[in-house]
């Protein structure tokens, strides 16, 4: 995957197992568009989590246009290669045989033993070095259909996607609540922390448009990561957030609000992406602990801005269906674009109930942009960072922003 997209997409370990989900790319080759999907190695048997990768391999090969059986052609062919070949042998779709780590000629001669598969003159490559991919590319593109010639100027405008990411500690239930959000078991889901390693993401049409959910690895304390594949996973999923129009902060409620959650939510925060908290396996949570935790949020995520908080259970579905309106109010809220003559209006009400120190004062102030709300303040000398709070707190009220961060930018007259 990494080779033909020309950049590092998939996480890649030299040792079996690392990846675990589907993970589905748009991908181009000559002028060609398609979308390539990474799945997990396919096994006829294993542990729980080995049986859940696999369904998620037949669920790709189950919509897939053209197969790519890619076999380590240092090794050969193995039986559970064999096994392989005769469930994708009764499927109506071309397969190219892929012997991958072809790396010189000396190994080129080992490829014709792969013609006993059945499906034709093997490809080799190195997907290491790129040798041999693009005559790969070449074949699997010759068996698109030709693309139809579309008037640009008929084209309707591009619908825009809104991304909604799911960050938490790994264990909280974010791959659960994904599947249920999505309607589809795309993430593995097992109870051994670090399930999922890679970023998922699937488009769903809803009410208010297409939105993406994106599935994230769960994110630890640095000194707690011990391995390059958990490293990688959580650049991922830090990268997603910030892509994000919303981010979903699921924590486990049966836990409490750890001291995890709250550097998290801070680095969600600061992100400048709406939050709306999740309390994921409350139907498992003992009455003491609901008591608690409602402090707990006041105490240690007193910094986010009024967010919205949903009690969930993703295992069985309950709260499920009010999480969406959350969402789609905060993806209003994070598009929000106020008049300037109400803005204006807001700051001089709010002057004159409490003026700004050492006479600094506001003279003009307009919205310059959104997605966060930007607002920009125009005064006569530089205000303290108390003082600008309450602006913001003001605004926030007034145009019920709720949820959604606010940046202010002040230009001083000197």
């Amino acid at each position: 995957m990494n080779r033909v997209l020309g950049r590092r997409e998939a996480i890649v370990e030299e040792r079996p197992g690392v990846t675990r989900d589907r993970k589905q790319v748009p991908a181009e080759w000559q002028g060609r568009e398609f979308d390539l999907i990474d799945t997990g190695g396919w096994l006829t048997g294993g542990s729980a989590i080995d049986m859940k990768v696999s369904k998620q391999s037949e669920a790709a090969i189950a919509e897939a246009a053209v197969i790519l059986l890619v076999i380590d052609a240092t090794v050969g062919v193995t039986d559970e290669d064999e096994h392989f070949v005769r469930f994708i042998r009764r499927l109506d779709v071309p397969v190219f045989v892929v012997a991958n780590k072809v790396d010189d000629m000396k190994h080129a001669d080992d490829l014709w033993e792969l013609m006993s598969l059945g499906f034709g003159q093997p490809y080799g490559v190195s997907a290491l070095h790129g040798r041999g991919v693009g005559d790969l590319l070449d074949a699997v593109t010759a068996e698109f259909p030709e693309s139809e010639d579309v008037d640009d100027a008929a084209e309707e405008e591009e619908q825009r996607i809104f991304s909604i990411a799911l960050v938490g500690r790994p264990n909280v239930g974010k791959s659960t609540l994904f599947n249920r959000l999505i309607g589809d078991e795309r993430s593995v889901v097992h109870d051994m922390p670090g399930t999922t390693r890679d970023t998922v993401d699937t488009v769903v049409d809803s009410e208010q448009g297409p939105i993406r959910f994106l599935d994230t690895a769960g994110m630890r304390r640095r000194s707690k990561i011990d391995e390059d594949t958990e490293y990688y996973s959580v650049v991922r999923a830090l990268t997603a957030v910030d892509k994000a129009d919303v981010a979903l902060l699921v924590i486990d409620a049966s836990e409490g609000v750890t001291h995890q959650d709250q550097r998290l939510a801070e680095r969600v925060d600061a992100a400048g992406c709406p939050i709306v908290v999740v309390l994921n396996k409350w139907d498992i949570t003992n009455t003491e602990a609901k008591h608690q935790i409602a402090a707990q949020l006041e105490r240690k995520l007193s910094f986010l801005p009024d967010v919205p908080e949903h009690r969930i259970s993703a295992l069985s579905g309950r709260g499920i269906d009010k999480l969406l309106p959350s969402l789609f109010l905060a993806i209003d809220a994070y598009q929000t674009r106020v008049p300037t003559k109400k803005v204006n209006d807001v700051i001089r009400k709010a002057q004159v109930a409490h003026a700004a120190p050492n006479g600094a004062r506001i003279l003009y102030a307009t919205q310059g942009a959104t997605d966060p709300p930007t607002f920009t303040l125009f005064t006569n000398r530089a205000i303290g960072d108390t003082y600008l709070r309450y602006i913001e707190n003001q605004i926030r009220d007034t145009f019920d922003l709720a949820g959604t961060p606010i940046k202010l930018r002040v230009r001083a007259r000197n």
